[in-house]
């Protein structure tokens, strides 16, 4: 048995949900905001557990790539990092959406900021001259990224929370509200 995504229940919404989406991924990183506290991860696992495939590695990629069009892109090698991690992140995702509980959706929020934090540090330290391409100096580059963590953690918890306890939350009121005790009888 299959979990019905988004478009196999509402089709009219889909398109709309994808745009909103895309523009809360692209603002965000426009607007001052604190530093790694951003949706992307968030979305690309929403987009994961109930939206079609294709788009749960899309969404949050355009979102980014359309974002860097704008503010500017960086070092091929941690773009490719940072994208990277946003396909896992989705891909995390995808494991999880036939037997998505509570637990499995926060465990897959942990694993994804995780998997963000040690891809993209990992890439800092690989790919930059900030530290000695030594055990220490990748070490000193996962120590100084801690309070981005942090931020990556609350974010990721924050924005996952209102995407998916928001859907679900509509899909509980709408059960109840299809279903009359009257009818029971």
């Amino acid at each position: 048995m299959t979990v019905p995504t988004i478009s196999a229940l509402t089709k009219k919404t889909t398109v709309p949900l994808v745009a909103i989406l895309f523009l809360i991924g692209f603002a965000s990183r426009l607007f001052p905001h604190p530093a790694n506290f951003a949706p992307i991860g968030a979305i690309a696992l929403f987009g994961a557990l109930y939206l079609p495939r294709r788009l749960a590695i899309v969404l949050p990629l355009l979102a980014v790539f359309v974002s860097d069009l704008v503010i500017g892109f960086y070092s091929l090698p941690l773009m490719a990092a940072v994208y990277g991690s946003f396909v896992l992140t989705a891909l995390i995702g995808l494991t999880i959406r036939r037997r998505r509980s509570f637990g499995a959706v926060v465990l897959a929020t942990l694993a994804g900021s995780a998997l963000f934090f040690l891809v993209t540090n990992a890439a800092v330290w690989g790919f930059g001259t900030l530290y000695p391409h030594t055990g220490a100096g990748l070490g000193q580059s996962y120590i100084m990224a801690l309070p981005f963590f942090r931020n990556s953690l609350l974010g990721d918890f924050f924005y996952t929370g209102i995407l998916v306890g928001g859907l679900e939350a509509l899909r509980l009121g709408k059960k109840r509200f299809l279903f009359k005790p009257e009818q029971a009888l």
